[in-house]
């Protein structure tokens, strides 16, 4: 019951009807949090573009300059001559044949999956496990490269990878609210800035259409999407 008290309240100290520059939603998304626990700080972004589209498919990677405050399993599927260096970076898994068996198996205990391009014609098979759960290794996101070490250093720094969904809509978390505001700010910002960047050619019209900002069981807080585009 105490959980749908401070709901209640956190629903009154947020203005449906304002949109907030995102220094003024970093300090109110701390305010109105309702967990006992460090929750996700996450950001939805509502873009004008059709999905349906291969070239409206926005979908990019972007390092966060205070990380994200979660710690990510990395699992690297490589040869052995790469083994080495992936397990000195802090890939937390790192194989190929014992870890495709147990994908098959359907295990999937991971957060990420990097793999070299020597290596996607044996995980090829594994589409079905991996395709639903995002987890399939994509150059466009930087999971599928001969540096692996460099993958495990960003995906362990900060890096986060993000893929607009059937709707149009991009979800990501983009800190803890244990964070101080300017850090959430300047996290989101940076997030902003890099889908902005990605703004496909035959998008029509406006393209940031809607951003919330919301952590784990908080209302959204609308953010005012003039103040991020400078």
């Amino acid at each position: 019951m105490s959980l749908t008290k401070k709901r209640k309240v956190a629903n009154t100290k947020v203005d449906n009807n304002k949109a907030y520059s995102l220094k003024e939603a970093a300090n109110l998304v701390k305010e109105i949090n309702c967990t006992n626990f460090d929750s996700s700080v996450d950001l939805h972004i509502r873009l004008g573009v059709d999905p349906k589209k291969a070239d409206q498919q926005v979908r990019g990677t972007v390092s966060l300059p205070h990380g994200t405050g979660k710690t990510k399993r990395v699992l690297v599927l490589c040869t052995p001559d790469k083994e080495a260096s992936a397990k000195e970076a802090g890939a937390d898994f790192v194989g190929l044949d014992e870890f495709i068996t147990k994908i098959e198996g359907g295990w999937t205990d991971v957060d990420v999956i990097v793999a070299t391009p020597s290596v996607m014609p044996k995980i090829g098979k594994l589409g079905k496990v991996l395709g639903p759960r995002n987890l399939m290794p994509n150059p466009k996101t930087g999971t599928v490269t001969n540096d692996v070490a460099g993958a495990v250093n960003d995906l362990k720094g900060g890096k986060i990878a993000f893929k607009v969904d059937k709707v149009g809509i991009i979800h990501a978390s983009v800190g803890r609210i244990s964070f101080a505001p300017e850090k959430i700010a300047e996290n989101c910002q940076e997030f902003i800035n890099a889908i902005i960047k990605l703004k496909p050619s035959t998008s029509k019209g406006t393209y940031l259409k809607g951003v919330s900002m919301a952590s784990t069981m908080s209302p959204g807080i609308m953010v005012d999407t003039k103040s991020v585009q400078n």
